[in-house]
């Protein structure tokens, strides 16, 4: 006889699908049992409202959080950037495969590059991390765009720019590398001129804290690296007391000597949606080995941050 499926819940995206799929193949490997996705509407994706007035990325959480509770689904996938900082008792984290790529790209008519858009460029975004740096990278280089947010899917979105409404997209790489589609990327943004999202890139696998056996299978899908970065980069997000739809930005990434992987670098950047200003700055230590470690690094560079200002850059501050 067959072992009874494991019901993923997942939210109904192309892309949601796509990586839930993904992560489905891999839950069937470790466990021998089959899988089957369980479609869940969030509120997030039937509002048309801007993610910042709807309450953030948390939107698209709540509803499989629920599903979860009620014992609809055994686990369920989150983009991890999406995942309010405060983790709920009676679920957990049972693992966070290996990060995708992180950084952002652009979309642009006519395969052009970032700095080749053309003065006035409307350039669409519906994040106020990714206007607030593309704003201030155009400032410091003498470049006039004009950031313009947007809603949708990725097809919608990618649809502006064909339809010409719009001269550029911003997307993550990863989603695009799930679905298929970088190929249509034409400029891939260096962290260093747009940091992205606290645990962009990553994928949350949750389930009941107390379902021992499903935390002890899923647990094989965690890579440690990418588990210490974003704890690093959600700590940081959590100790600025900034929800998910907050101009933060932040990156922890491993330094190697060419032999081992010595430290981690942790980066963060908050600033106003039109760039005027930035608070910048960046911390390196040890290779965190333990969760406390790990949150100790996200809140030491939170700290230097709220030091320089960046409190006051946050517009409305999460309570």
């Amino acid at each position: 006889m067959t072992e009874k499926a494991l019901r993923l819940g997942t939210r109904r995206s192309k892309l949601a699908m796509a990586q839930s799929g993904q992560v489905a193949d891999a839950v069937s490997q470790v466990t021998g049992r089959p899988v089957e996705l369980v479609e869940i509407t969030t509120y997030g994706d039937v509002s048309r409202e801007h993610l910042a007035q709807i309450g953030g990325a948390g939107v698209f959480v709540a509803a499989l959080r629920e599903a979860l509770a009620r014992g609809e689904v055994d686990f369920a996938v989150h983009s991890l950037k999406d995942l309010p900082t405060a983790q709920p008792d009676e679920l957990v984290l049972a693992a966070i495969p290996e990060r995708e790529d992180p950084r952002d790209v652009i979309i642009a008519r006519d395969a052009l590059k970032l700095t080749d858009l053309p003065r006035g460029a409307r350039i669409g975004t519906g994040s106020p991390r990714r206007m607030a740096q593309l704003n201030a990278y155009a400032r410091a280089h003498g470049m006039d765009i004009e950031t313009v947010p947007i809603r949708g899917n990725v097809d919608t979105r990618i649809g502006y720019v064909t339809k010409g409404d719009l001269d550029a997209v911003v997307l993550a790489a990863a989603g695009l590398n799930r679905i298929g589609r970088s190929d249509e990327v034409t400029d891939f943004l260096s962290v260093d001129t747009v940091l992205p999202a606290p645990g962009q890139g990553a994928l949350a696998i949750e389930c009941a804290a107390d379902d021992a056996d499903l935390v002890a299978a899923l647990a094989e899908l965690d890579d440690p690296f990418t588990r210490a970065a974003v704890t690093a980069e959600r700590s940081l997000l959590a100790a600025l007391e900034a929800g998910c739809s907050a101009p933060v930005g932040a990156l922890a990434d491993l330094l190697d000597d060419g032999q081992s992987v010595k430290e981690m670098r942790l980066r963060g950047v908050v600033g106003t949606t039109d760039g005027s200003t930035l608070v910048q700055l960046s911390t390196t230590g040890p290779v965190p080995e333990t969760h406390e470690a790990a949150t100790a690094l996200g809140r030491e560079l939170a700290t230097e941050m709220l030091a320089q200002g960046a409190a006051g850059l946050m517009g409305e501050r999460a309570l």
